[in-house]
């Protein structure tokens, strides 16, 4: 008999599966139903899990196998692409536009997908848990004009990447490895990709197995991080600085 996904519990509080019972076809489905709300979302990240909703179903819950990951200090740019950053005059800012960046994700058509996943109430349940210091954005401007951005949530010293975006050509790049090169900084390790592509993979994203995947995540879970905004924290500082912070890639990636 083939098996199924759990059906949630209306409850918000109410514990997830264990990850590790998520389907193998579809990759990683794991539960339906529940909800959006802050407690929920923030127990799922937790736990490895992510909503990834799909038009005509209830509310998907998922935790694939493998996991994607960027290693904070291994974000890959191309060489041509790291030269062109030298004279490039874009600035990097966090959480000043981060309703801006959702919604250019939501806008922002994606290969081989018709239609978005971040749907009005995705968009509304994150700018919740933005409010509540929990979510964030990374913006790339050219002057006052946002070029790319990324956002995604932060539980202790994890970062779960949701979406990024580039109005610009390379603006999503800047976002990413703005974003990584800080959370290196900072002593976050890893960044989670979710679901492996090609163009994740030309930027340096690893496969990591979902058991590895979520002993790292309850560890860096653990560690106590106070949520709020992170303007000042992260700062505004010009893009041309990640010309020679990032690992090199062919220029064929760039």
């Amino acid at each position: 008999m083939k098996r199924l996904p759990a059906l949630l519990s209306p409850d918000p509080l109410a514990p997830f599966p264990p990850a590790e019972r998520a389907l193998d076809e579809p990759d990683g489905l794991l539960a339906v139903g529940g909800d959006l709300s802050p407690q929920r979302l923030l127990n799922a990240y937790r736990h490895g899990i992510f909503p990834w909703p799909s038009d005509g179903y209830p509310l998907l819950w998922w935790c694939p196998d493998p996991r994607t990951v960027f290693r904070t200090d291994g974000v890959r740019l191309g060489g041509k692409f790291r030269r062109g950053l030298r004279r490039c005059d874009w600035t990097v800012r966090a959480d000043t536009a981060f309703a801006e960046v959702i919604a250019a994700c939501a806008r922002s058509p994606r290969r081989g997908q018709d239609g978005t996943w971040i749907t009005a109430e995705m968009e509304a349940a994150y700018l919740r848990l933005h409010r509540l210091g929990h979510a964030h954005s990374v913006e790339v401007y050219a002057g006052e004009t946002l070029v790319g951005g990324i956002y995604g949530v932060a539980i202790g010293r994890m970062f779960f990447g949701e979406s990024m975006f580039s109005a610009r050509s390379g603006g999503s790049k800047v976002a990413l490895a703005a974003l990584a090169r800080r959370l290196h900084e900072w002593g976050w390790p890893l960044l989670d990709g979710q679901v492996e592509n090609p163009h994740l993979l030309g930027l340096g994203a690893e496969s990591m197995p979902r058991t590895q995947f979520l002993q790292r995540v309850a560890q860096l879970c653990a560690i106590d991080e106070t949520p709020g905004s992170w303007s000042d924290r992260f700062g505004e500082w010009p893009a041309a600085r990640l010309a020679g912070a990032a690992s090199a890639a062919p220029d064929a990636e760039a």
